[in-house]
């Protein structure tokens, strides 16, 4: 699972009146987060970009904004924001933790805890479910629950997958006081506290989570299996089976 693929930005699933605000929110999200992590650019110049990225982001606010700079994005978004009410906050969270994955990768920081890494869930991961439940007009406070689960388990799966990337590159999100045998647990544990929701989405955006959540189960399988430190496991073609099944039978 690569980062921001459980967006059903390209799928059939995804109902064809919500692919452009969904796709809105896609392209803002990746370019920010390529602005935090891509390249070898100085951290400063990262802060920079995304001080402006942040600006441009207040100026959706507005009737009849103009965009300086990335026009390509923020005229869909803008366009999106005002036709769908969309919550700018998160938006404004994602930049948050984005920011912040440059300054602690600039300061070599880790995580002293679990808690400190769930709050940097709150901000990295949980707004685009909550996002995507706005447009699907979910606001109950279990289903919120539920998304923020499911994203932040999700967002665990990409870093106890991505240990042998992101540790070469100063990124170290396994808490200082924890090991990651527990933390694997911990995040299986985390997405089965939230996959109720996908008995809360009718048709078939229910089943788009579904494949989302044992999507992320698959992968937790196999980070059990090997060392994650030197290998990054993947989803292959002979896990489509398994997932197939295990899609259909999710209780309730």
């Amino acid at each position: 699972m690569e980062h921001y693929e459980n967006f059903p930005v390209a799928s059939f699933l995804c109902p064809p009146e919500l692919r452009a605000p969904i796709m809105a929110i896609y392209r803002f999200a990746r370019a920010a987060d390529d602005i935090a992590d891509e390249g070898d650019v100085a951290a400063e110049l990262r802060l920079q970009d995304l001080a402006e990225i942040r600006q441009a982001l207040a100026l959706c606010s507005e009737s009849s904004p103009t965009f300086l700079r990335w026009s390509e994005i923020f005229k869909p978004l803008h366009l999106e924001i005002q036709r769908h009410a969309l919550p700018i906050h998160l938006l404004h969270q994602l930049l948050d933790a984005f920011e912040q994955d440059v300054r602690y990768t600039q300061e070599g920081r880790r995580y002293n805890n679990r808690h400190e890494l769930l709050n940097y869930c709150e901000r990295s991961a949980n707004p685009i479910g909550r996002l995507l439940l706005h447009l699907y007009k979910i606001n109950d406070p279990t289903a919120l629950h539920e998304s923020d689960c499911i994203c932040s388990a999700l967002q665990l799966i990409n870093f106890w997958q991505d240990l042998s990337v992101d540790i070469p590159r100063g990124r170290f999100y396994l808490p200082m006081e924890s090991d990651l045998k527990i933390e694997i647990e911990f995040t299986k544990q985390l997405m089965q506290e939230g996959q109720a929701l996908v008995h809360r989405l009718e048709g078939c955006a229910g089943w788009e989570l579904r494949a989302v959540v044992q999507g992320g189960l698959r992968i937790i399988d196999k980070i059990q299996t090997i060392d994650t430190h030197v290998m990054r496991p993947t989803i292959k073609a002979w896990d489509l089976p398994v997932l197939i099944w295990r899609c259909c039978f999710m209780k309730s």
